[in-house]
């Protein structure tokens, strides 16, 4: 692990050298190991070599110790003094180095940590903003004070347990060898930059112990040593178990706010410990466990073994996983990947993966700046089909009306109907903003196109969307877009007809593509209804806004119907057209931004006051972790209040972890106790099989069927399948869920995902419950599992409904998942009245005004014509 934590005042950062770094967390009277100050930057000042106090707190005084003048020319009291880089090793290896009787691995460990930060010190850069420019400049001098610790804070007044990590604390100056002085450092990219110096980090410490002889067990986050006991691991983890436990009770799951309770929880430190001390009363926790000893000789016994891969197999499996997302992604990800795939492998290097990444030959490399965005040949391939299939279909068909027929929608709404039915253009492109009324649009069409004795074949991404809301708003034979692509029989209807895409925003340039292609076939024209500014497909491609940029013209719906007050109506139109400030201002003005509280008294009163006054509502959160702690506080709420019955029943609820395909390939990423289920005939498992996993062997999975007969498989073997975690799931009666997956109840009744359901009983053993608008009642079995409580949802389960009030819980512990879609897109959902609850409104508007799109390859190569190749 590696992590960067800021300093922001001088004071903290002197209290900290004296509190933790100098003196160490734990004050153990034979593990100091002296800091030492490191760095190009320390050299040119002078003062490489063992760290000082009166050195140190000058350097956080921002004064040079050798000349006693200013460091920088920053006077600001109010300045980031310096970031703490800790470096971390994997339990197994702090075991090992704990029990050794040499400083074998603390070599590597310390080589490693060197070697990660000159990478760090090579790439830092500051700011230039001399005569007239705006950039910044790479200096590639840092200066640093490095000190090692052998041991974790204490937890419960118990012995520390073994930890081996190095705190590099590096201060915020640098030397500018243009303007010849020193100034700040720019950090912002080396913190975006960290996954990658922390894959760097892990390898070179993997392949140095593989060198003493070593074998390395990949985990999904670093390695491991093999022939160090997992109960070993647990074990001497108590600080880390400490903050997981605290974090699983608050549903904290952003970074920044787990360092957070690390710090808050930190245990008295300890005085007058020895090394011998703590092996001692480590000896003695195995003992009473009745654990294996940490066995320090398994060099001699577990020989370093080579899995064959290489260092193109490591690029290829990255490749795989960052492009089932993205069109574009910058190089660094790639090779973070790359070098965490095959961490485990003695024989590829880093510098092998490196020269595999430059040498590949589906890669396209440009530079932006002091980075490198990535693309792939089949990508911007593929983008061109897509844009090239449109294209070709200007001006080729006859228009459905010569002339616009009488129609009853007027302004904007009228004007993108006549432009669809008087088009000679294959594909038309509906731009409507959220609340514009398409779906209106989209009815009156419609009826008019099948006037002409045409059929309309509707279609939609998700299962919610075309199966729920379209049928509801009166489309019956409405499809998804992945059943469409799949049936060759429901293809045959396209012939000659028109194909209506309906929230055509969420397709990826695959799908899309898929589509076009179809309508080429079948001589069908295209209507793509839907919104760029809202969420885009999960998969790569942000496909109808480059159909858009390439020139395909929509005909947009800006006028908004939805809100029926006029200042909330003008909020959203201002998010609908990126104007967030402005948006953002006419919130708080209308009393929509309130300050969150702990236990969400103020979001459960509200809820229940529009519940009570018969107001159909929706919570809104970025994360699924926030909405738990969410809908905890609205089911205790509602339970007090009688709106739910009974004694709660537990169930199992199947959590999908959305791995990738490379993922899917790759062991690491399974653990028994999950569940595989399948979307597709594999090898002699049939169409929604569901497996539960028993072991991971290798690269074999040993699992078990429904009715308890054992299946082996190799992962190699293994397709169309997704991967779930089991969780429990208490329900009442009255409790509101919601599917997660298309399946089938005990009456054989369909079950589409996103599907909101009332719980009626529970008392069987099974889940009886009601649809809220067609009263239908439906049997879910005891271990269906796909299904969630329904009172929270995320802003992209969010997309297309329409309630009277939205509640949107956006604390800073979201921020990483906030964006401008996600805000616009959960604040357009209401008709009457928006609540926001955070706890900090300027971190909030400034995350909400940085834009969520994704780069296309078509826009890398068209954006940048200045920049070069790599």
């Amino acid at each position: 692990m590696l992590r960067m934590t800021q300093s922001r005042s001088a004071e903290q950062a002197k209290d900290y050298h004296n509190d933790a770094l100098l003196k160490s967390d734990y004050y153990l009277n034979d593990q100091e190991l002296r800091g030492s100050f490191n760095g190009r930057l320390a050299k040119r000042i002078g003062i490489n070599g063992p760290t000082d106090k009166f050195i140190f707190d000058a350097l956080c005084e921002n004064i040079n110790p050798i000349t006693l003048k200013p460091l920088t020319s920053r006077k600001s009291k109010v300045r980031t003094v310096g970031y703490d880089l800790t470096f971390c090793c994997p339990k197994s290896v702090s075991l090992l180095h704990a029990f050794a009787k040499n400083d074998s691995i603390l070599t590597v460990f310390r080589n490693a940590v060197h070697r990660t930060m000159r990478d760090i010190e090579k790439d830092v850069q500051t700011r230039v903003r001399k005569k007239g420019k705006d950039e910044n400049r790479i200096t590639s001098e840092l200066l640093y004070a490095d000190f090692v610790h052998q041991t974790s804070r204490a937890v419960n007044r118990e012995m520390p347990d073994p930890f081996l990590h190095c705190h590099c604390y590096t201060f915020n100056a640098t030397y500018d060898p243009i303007e010849k002085q020193f100034k700040a450092v720019q950090f912002r990219d080396t913190m975006r930059d960290l996954p990658y110096y922390e894959a760097l980090f892990h390898k070179r410490l993997a392949d140095g112990l593989m060198k003493l002889g070593y074998k390395i067990r990949p985990t999904k986050s670093s390695f491991e040593v093999v022939g160090v006991d997992p109960k070993l691991i647990r074990l001497f983890s108590k600080r880390t178990n400490e903050i997981e436990q605290i974090a699983k009770e608050k549903n904290i799951t952003d970074a920044k706010e787990l360092d957070k309770i690390g710090a808050r929880s930190r245990a008295k430190k300890q005085k007058g410990l020895s090394m011998d001390d703590l092996r001692t009363d480590w000896e003695r926790q195995i003992k009473t466990l009745n654990l294996p000893s940490v066995n320090t000789s398994i060099v001699s016994v577990q020989e370093s073994t080579s899995n064959a891969l290489t260092a193109d197999e490591c690029i290829d499996h990255s490749l795989l996983h960052h492009f089932e997302r993205n069109s574009v992604v910058q190089d660094r990800k790639i090779l973070a990947k790359a070098y965490k795939f095959g961490i485990d492998e003695k024989n590829v290097s880093i510098t092998q993966i490196n020269t595999a990444f430059k040498k590949h030959p589906n890669i396209i490399n440009v530079k932006q700046d002091n980075r490198v965005l990535c693309t792939l040949d089949s990508v911007l391939r593929e983008e061109t089909r897509m844009v090239k299939l449109a294209h070709d279909g200007k001006d080729t068909f006859a228009p459905l009306y010569i002339s616009a027929p009488t129609l009853s929608l007027k302004g904007e709404q009228g004007r993108a109907a006549r432009h669809v039915l008087t088009t000679k253009d294959k594909v038309s492109i509906i731009m409507g903003g959220a609340g514009t009324g398409k779906t209106i649009l989209m009815q009156e069409t419609v009826s008019m196109i099948e006037k002409t004795g045409k059929k309309v074949i509707v279609v939609a991404p998700t299962a919610k969307a075309s199966r729920d809301v379209l049928k509801k708003e009166g489309f019956a034979d409405a499809q998804t877009v992945a059943k469409l692509l799949a049936s060759p029989e429901l293809q045959k209807y396209l012939q000659d007809q028109i194909l209506w895409v309906d929230e055509s925003g969420l397709l990826g340039t695959k799908d899309m593509t898929a589509l076009l292609e179809l309508a080429t076939t079948f001589n069908t024209r295209v209507i793509l209804s839907g919104d760029v500014r809202q969420h885009a497909a999960v998969a790569y491609g942000d496909s109808l806004r480059i159909l858009m940029d390439a020139g395909i013209v929509p005909v947009t719906v800006n006028k908004i119907h939805r809100q029926r007050k006029q200042p909330y109506r003008d909020a959203v139109y201002d998010l609908s057209k990126g104007h967030v400030m402005a948006a953002f201002g006419k919130m708080e003005r209308m009393g929509a931004i309130k300050t969150c509280d702990e236990n969400y008294a103020s979001l459960t009163n509200d809820y229940m006051t529009a519940i009570g006054q018969g107001k159909t509502v929706l919570v809104v959160s970025p994360t699924h972790a926030q909405g738990e702690t969410v809908t905890k506080a609205i089911r205790q709420t509602l339970r007090h209040a009688g709106k739910l019955h009974g004694k709660e029943k537990p169930f199992t609820r199947l959590v999908n972890l959305n791995l990738t395909e490379a993922e899917k390939a790759d062991s690491r990423y399974f653990d028994s106790g999950q569940i595989l289920q399948f979307n597709q005939n594999c090898k002699g498992i049939t169409h929604g099989t569901t497996l539960s996993i028993m072991q991971v062997e290798g690269k074999c999975l040993v699992m078990k069927d429904e009715k308890g007969k054992n299946v082996t498989a190799s992962l190699n073997d293994l397709k169309g399948f997704e991967v779930y975690r089991k969780e429990k799931i208490d329900l009442l009666k009255g409790d509101v869920i919601t599917v997660t997956r298309n399946g089938v109840d005990k009456k054989k009744q369909s079950l589409n995902n996103g599907q909101v359901l009332e719980v009626v009983s529970t008392a069987k053993g099974d889940i009886i419950a009601r649809h809220p608008d067609t009263k239908a009642l439906y049997t879910l079995p005891q271990q269906f599992g796909h299904l969630a409580y329904a009172y929270c949802v995320t802003s992209h389960a969010s997309q297309g409904m329409t309630v009277d009030e939205v509640f949107i819980s956006q604390p800073a512990s979201t921020f990483a998942a906030a964006s401008m879609q996600q805000f616009y897109v959960s604040a357009s959902r209401g008709r009457d009245c928006l609540h926001v609850y955070t706890d900090n409104k300027e971190a909030l508007l400034d995350r909400i005004s940085q834009s969520g799109e994704r780069m296309s390859a078509l826009e890398l190569i068209k954006s940048f014509p200045s920049f070069t190749p790599c």
